[in-house]
């Protein structure tokens, strides 16, 4: 009986111990979570920076007006017979 009753004290030691310091203690349970949300969050950004470039590919897929607009503006790019006037401040 003695024997159990010591059996049982070291196996509670041993579960504590492991509960609290051991790997899957509380303690690196809570940093998991916390890696768990900033990783959801890092998704989430990313998740919308995705939306908007898919719905730019659509917009330019779509319409001659976006290509035209970005060239424009990113190229420099002048239609035929029309003039380009420059203004410097």
């Amino acid at each position: 009986m003695k024997s159990i009753i010591i059996l049982i004290i070291a196996l509670i030691i041993h579960f504590q111990y492991r509960l609290w310091f051991g790997d899957a203690s509380v303690a690196q349970i809570g940093e998991y979570r916390e890696r768990l949300e900033e990783l959801n969050k890092e998704i989430q950004e990313k998740q919308e920076r995705n939306d908007a470039l898919y719905a730019e590919v659509l917009d330019l897929r779509r319409g001659l007006e976006t290509i035209e607009e970005r060239a424009r503006y990113e190229l420099g790019m002048i239609k035929e017979n029309e003039t380009f006037f420059q203004v410097l401040e």
